[in-house]
This record gives structure tokens, sequence and C-alpha cells, in this order.
């Protein structure tokens, strides 16, 4: 198939091919702004060697994760120009010709590259082909990448080891928030030995926005999903019953508790549903790391929250949690759905 930007590029596009057509709900969404905004976490005051100051922040990410499920993360160290640099050579490798990009797609069952256009869903009788192009592989615990363009390895690289090092650090501070030792979700989830998936998602403009869609809501398997775009805005999320529009703050990582924190947590805090929606004016890239436990750990409420309350989710292992949900329909019940037990 070919890509959507080849099709966007190859036609002077008016109207979108009738299988990009998704039905969409029809709720409309809100601009987060001063009286709803996402919560801000400043990463360097979890180092702060004042305790209030520590203290505090670990209060407010007990919060974000309760409350909204998503928070930006500032001051969070990771250079500027890594990540410029990210955007640069993720950019070059969808301007390859396919036969190129497509030589880098491998079959191995846990350790894939995958490189896909029009992402296909299935729904009932329904065909539906999402307008985004994506590259997808893991970094961890065994590190993959396509040797193409040239320092895309090395840039990969540089920003996996960084990213899972702020997981590892927010993860503490998560786990306090809960009342349990700091290194608790580090030992319980064997971070050591991590699930790193490393995508870069390209959507570009589409004549028809309320038409389409760049993926439809989903919740994430992991712990937590950490995502930069590239100026332009698509991120959407859902609070409160409503769509949010998020922009970010310059600078800023989004940060996604996700479904085995929800577990751990004892459904304390959530993992939400977001979506990524379209303009008919510029390409959007989002760069995305999915950060999760060990592909073996089996994953299952803390032991210390279960003893005022009980389990609310059965366990899994997260390798097979992985499978099921990508198995899954669009529309489906959600894999988190079928671990509850009341």
């Amino acid at each position: 198939m070919a890509s959507v930007k080849t099709l966007v590029q190859s036609e002077n596009l008016k109207s979108i091919p009738s299988d990009y057509a998704h039905f969409k709900d029809n709720e409309k969404s809100i601009v987060a702004g001063p009286e709803v905004s996402l919560p801000v976490i400043d990463f360097s005051l979890l180092s702060s060697a004042n305790p209030d100051d520590r203290a505090k922040v670990i209060e407010d990410l007990g919060k974000a994760c309760e409350e909204w499920g998503f928070f930006m993360v500032i001051n969070h160290g990771i250079p500027e120009n890594l990540t410029n640099a990210l955007f640069d050579v993720c950019n070059e490798f969808f301007d390859m010709p396919e036969e190129e990009k497509l030589q880098f797609e491998t079959k191995h069952p846990l350790y894939p590259v995958m490189v896909r256009s029009g992402t296909v869903c299935n729904d009932s009788n329904q065909k539906a082909l999402f307008w985004r192009d994506y590259l997808r592989f893991f970094v961890h615990p065994e590190f993959h990448c396509p040797n193409k363009p040239k320092e895309f390895s090395d840039l990969v690289l540089e920003y996996s080891l960084r990213t899972r090092d702020l997981a590892r650090k927010l993860l503490g501070g998560i786990s306090e928030s809960l009342g349990l030792e700091e290194d608790y979700i580090e030992k319980a989830t064997e971070l050591d030995s991590s699930m790193q998936i490393f995508a870069a998602n390209y959507y570009p403009p589409c004549p028809q926005p309320d038409l389409a869609i760049g993926i439809p809501p989903h919740t994430d398997p992991g712990l937590l999903t950490f995502l930069l775009q590239n100026g332009v805005g698509g991120l959407e999320i859902k609070h409160d019953g409503k769509w949010f529009h998020l922009d970010a703050i310059p600078g800023s990582i989004f940060v996604n508790t996700a479904d085995q924190l929800e577990i751990i947590s004892n459904g304390k805090y959530k993992s939400v549903w977001h979506r990524a929606v379209l303009n008919n004016k510029k390409t959007r890239i989002s760069l995305v790391v999915a950060n999760g436990p060990s592909p073996d750990t089996i994953v299952t409420p803390a032991s210390p929250l279960l003893r005022e309350n009980p389990p609310a989710y059965g366990p899994m292992k997260y390798r097979e949690y992985v499978e099921v949900q990508r198995s899954s329909r669009l529309n489906q019940k959600p894999t988190l759905d079928q671990l509850k037990l009341h």
C-alpha cells in the first residue's frame, strides 16, 4: 500500500478516498485552557535537596495520575538539540522511497520493526484506514533500529536511554505518592529488563480532517508513555467525559499513565482514553516512547495497597497483555476491562 504521504503528494487531493472516511463520534473537543489545564510536573524537584519541594512534587504527581492520567513534564534534562535532531531524522526516514523503508520490516514476534501506512482497522463489517504513516520498533531489552538515515540509530539509542532513566525516576515518585517504597514499582516490574518501544507517527495534512482520524481513541499498555510533537497539535484526551485538545509547553514532554500502572495502583491511578486528530494545513510528527514492565513480569495490584481494599484486577504476564491488546479490534472492550474483578 502506498503511504499516506505519497497519496497526499501524488494527487491534488480535495477530498479523502472513501477507505479513509472514518466514523467519528460527534463529541467536539475543547481546547484545554486556564479553567481546565493539564498538570505540569517540574521533574527537577524530584531530586531537590529541599524535602518540602520534593514532597510537594510527589503529591502533585499522585494528583496528576489520579485526576488526569496525563501530565506535562518540564525541566526533564533531555537536551533540545537531541529531540530536534530526532524529529529531523524521522522526517528523513518518512521521505525515503517506499521500498527502502519497507526493507526494515521484520517479523520477529516480540521484537519487530514495523513500518506501516494507513493502518487498517476492521470494525464489524467496516474497513477504515488511519491517516498516518508510522514506524515502530523495540529498543529494550534488545535494541533494534533501522540503519538509515545514518544518525538514526545513535540518536534513538541516546533518547531511549535518557527516557528510560526519566521513567525510572518518575515511577519512583509515583511509588512514593501511593505510599509505597520508592523502588517498589521498579522491583515489581523488573525495570532493568523493561519492554521499551520507540514509535514515530507521521500525519500529513488531510483535506477533510473531520472525516478521517490519525489514531482512534485507545489506552496504552505499559507504565508510562512519553510523547513529543513537532509544534503541531493533534493530541486529545478524554477527561470528565469530554475530549480536550492539548497544546504543549515548549520543551515539555507529555506523559500518560498506562494500563499496567492502573493495575499496580489497584485502580487509583487512571489509564485514560486519548486519540490523534488531524488538520488540513501542516504535517504533524509525534515521537512516542512506551515504557513497560519486563515482558515476563506478571502484573498485579501492589500487595501493600490490598490491606484495605480487595484486588480490582486479575494477574496477567505483560508480554501476553501486549499480544492480546494488539489483536483486539477497535471499539472492543479494552484488555484492561477484561482483567477487572468487580
